[in-house]
């Protein structure tokens, strides 16, 4: 006899586990990180959370801190009926990136789009110093 730590029997699998009520998914959020001639570029894959949902800052020590926090709580109520199961959902994110010296950090931006946090950090203009001048012969 096989045993299972499932107290709800598997018939009503599909009933619990639908798009109204996804299995939760303990992952933490996909990064790419990316960078050209003028900048480093930070995406941040967090389906279905808002620009609310994001805290994004330089922590004291220099370093960009992206912050992910969503609660959604799914209900009805049905005074005739008891629940056997209730799905909550509560997300919870943060990374700690450390920052290339060369990145302008007064000019770090962000922006959320289709569930995509994107976070700009341009670099700095190295200014070229012309190395031409006279050499004096003793």
């Amino acid at each position: 006899m096989m045993r299972t730590n499932n107290w709800i029997p598997a018939v009503f699998n599909d009933l619990f586990y639908n798009d109204v009520m996804p299995k939760t998914n303990c992952t933490a959020p996909a990064i790419n990180v990316k960078e050209n001639d003028k900048e480093y570029v930070v995406e941040l894959a967090a389906p279905g959370m808002k620009k609310e949902d994001f805290n994004v800052h330089i922590n004291d020590e220099g370093n960009l801190v992206v912050k992910m926090e969503s609660k959604q709580e799914n209900k009805e109520e049905d005074k005739n009926t008891r629940y056997l199961r209730r799905e909550f959902s509560y997300s919870k994110y943060e990374q700690t990136l450390i920052l290339p010296d060369d990145v302008k950090k007064e000019d770090i931006s962000a922006k959320v789009d289709n569930g995509v946090l994107t976070v700009e950090l341009p670099k700095m203009v190295e200014e070229k110093v012309k190395l031409s001048r006279q050499i004096e012969i003793a």
